[in-house]
Order: structure tokens, then sequence, then C-alpha cells
């Protein structure tokens, strides 16, 4: 029976040299100066890119995109992958729905219970993962299928309104500072990155889940129980599923069944975007972040640019490709 340490044995994570550690850097102030170039391009190509209203709405529209990468960066980290987060938020919402709607729990009780329901999701994945030794892309697209049909058969394939539920409702569109027009989706945006952030940089969490991604045989091999700790991370990620659930659900006022479709894939442009590798062992809550926000100024100066929604999914997938090939060739540098 293997048993966890305090802290983390030297052969479980490649020795960080500067070398590695400025390359990381500089993938994440390429990655930010990019957003900046992208928002410059598009304050130019419109006159109402810049404007206050549309800052909040572009920053509102990141929250969704935001939560499901921030919980997928972990997953990601580990050499995993998540395809079941965008179907997943879609059962959480409708969930919400199930619990305060007709139900009649208390709205605060039935966020609480939304989002646990997303960590069982990620429970089971990491289940999936870790004991039964299913490729992560397989289990998670089998939990993605589950989900979707679930949603649908919860819902009877029909949207639940929460109409009766104003404090629901104002938990992603009221406004905690009077007069300044800033969502709380914005404001819980911003906590959940905290937490995650804190998560990965100053936990023994955060210190396995590089360790796994790194080199997981020589983490077990260490003495870590991997399998417990992989749980523990696709639970994690769970969390993150069910609150985006929460505030989609809040802000569209309705849990709308098939509302998930394609978010997976968003969010793992972002992380990517962000510099998490796919091989696993590197990443950044804040790289996440800027990627979530990249996607976001995309979509939103391309809509004021009048771009047709296909041209849309153009564009982001370029964007993704050059992501991907700039991590494959900071790997290469990184061998060298």
């Amino acid at each position: 029976m293997t048993t966890d340490t305090t802290t983390q044995p030297a052969t479980t994570t490649a020795t960080a040299t500067p070398a590695s550690t400025l390359r990381d850097r500089l993938q994440q102030l390429l990655a930010f100066a990019s957003l900046i170039v992208i928002a410059i391009f598009f304050s130019v190509a419109s006159s109402t890119f810049l404007t206050y209203g549309n800052i909040v709405n572009v920053l509102f529209s990141t929250v969704v995109i935001g939560l499901l990468a921030l919980g997928t960066t972990f997953v990601i980290i580990t050499g995993g992958i998540d395809l079941s987060i965008g179907t997943g938020m879609a059962l959480c919402a409708v969930m919400s729905g199930q619990f305060i709607v007709n139900w009649h729990v208390p709205w605060p009780l039935g966020v609480l219970l939304a989002v646990a329901f997303g960590g069982f999701l990620g429970f089971v994945n990491g289940f999936n993962v870790a004991r039964l030794g299913l490729p992560p892309f397989i289990a998670t697209l089998a939990t993605m299928l589950v989900a979707q049909g679930l949603a649908l058969v919860v819902s009877h394939s029909a949207p639940i309104y929460f109409n009766d539920s104003p404090g629901y409702l104002k938990l992603s569109t009221g406004n905690l500072i009077p007069g300044l027009n800033f969502p709380n989706a914005v404001l819980i945006l911003i906590i959940a990155t905290t937490v995650a952030a804190v998560l990965i940089s100053r936990t023994i969490l955060g210190r396995y889940t590089f360790a796994i991604g790194s080199n997981e045989e020589a983490t077990a091999l260490s003495g870590i129980n991997v399998a417990k700790w992989k749980i523990i991370i696709y639970t994690l990620a769970g969390l993150f599923t069910g609150l985006a659930g929460v505030m989609i659900s809040a802000r569209l006022g309705s849990a709308q069944p098939a509302t998930g479709a394609g978010y997976e894939l968003q969010a793992i442009a972002a992380v990517v975007i962000g510099g998490t590798s796919l091989a696993g062992g590197k990443g950044s809550i804040v790289g996440t972040v800027i990627g979530a926000l990249i996607i976001s100024v995309l979509n939103n100066g391309l809509q004021l640019m009048s771009i047709p929604q296909e041209w849309q999914n153009v564009i982001l997938g370029v964007v993704i490709l050059i992501a991907v090939y700039a991590d494959m060739a900071r790997k290469r540098a990184s061998a060298t």
C-alpha cells in the first residue's frame, strides 16, 4: 500500500533550469502580448470595442469559458484531457434547475448541490482514468455522451426557467457595487481564479499535479498514490464545471439542456493558448486566464465586425493550431 509524502521528491519532476523558466515566462508574455495586439486591432477596426460597456461584456462572456478552463488546466497539466466539461456543465445547470425550481430547494443550497454534482462527474472521470485504467480521452468522451443524454432526460428536453428565483439570477447578472455595472459573475471568476492559482502554486495538490504530468512513473515510485491524486484532480475540475453550469444558467435565466455543446473545445483552446503543455508537466493559471480572454476578445471583436459565425470558427481554429505549434516548438527547444 502506497503512502503520500509531505514534500515532493526531487525525482518526480524535471529540474527547472533558468533557461526553461525563462521560456515559460516568455510563453506567458507572448500570450499577453498577443492579447494586447488583438485588442488594439479591434479597437482600430471598431469604435465601440474599447467602450466600458463592451469591455464589461467581454469580461462577462469570459466567465463560463474561464471557469471551465481553470479546472481543465489541472487535468491537462497531469497529461490528461477532459472532453465532458461542456455537456457536464449543461447537466449541472439542469440539475440546478431541478433542485431549485422542481424540488423547491433554497437557491443557495441548490447552488452548492449543483457544484457538488459537477464534482461527482469529475470523480467518475477520475475513477475511470485512475482506477479502471481507461485512457482520459475515452473515459471523458463516455462521460460527455452520458451527460448529454441525462441533461435531456432530466429536463424532458425543455428549458427550466428560474422566474421565481431572483436571488439565483443576481448571482450572475447582479451588481454588488452600485452604479458600476460590473456583473457578479466576473467577481466570481476572479475569486475562482485566485483559488485555482493558490491551489496550483502553494499546495501539495499543485506540486503533485505537476509531478504526475512531468513523470508519472517516477512519481508513483517515490511513494505518492498517483491514482488517489488523479481522482482528486479530476474531481476538482468537476467542481469548476459545476460552478460554470450555475453561472451560465443564472446568466440565461434558464437551464438549457443543450447549451454546453462546443464549450469543451473553447476551454481546452484557452488552456493551450495560455501555454499549458498538452504533454503535461507545464502550465499556469495566469496563462489560462489570458487564453480565455483571447478567445472572448476574438469572438467579441469578430462579432462587432459582423464576421459570419462560420468564419469566426475558422479563425479560432487557426489560433489553436498556432498555439499548439508554439507548444511543440517550445518542447523541442527545451529538449536541446
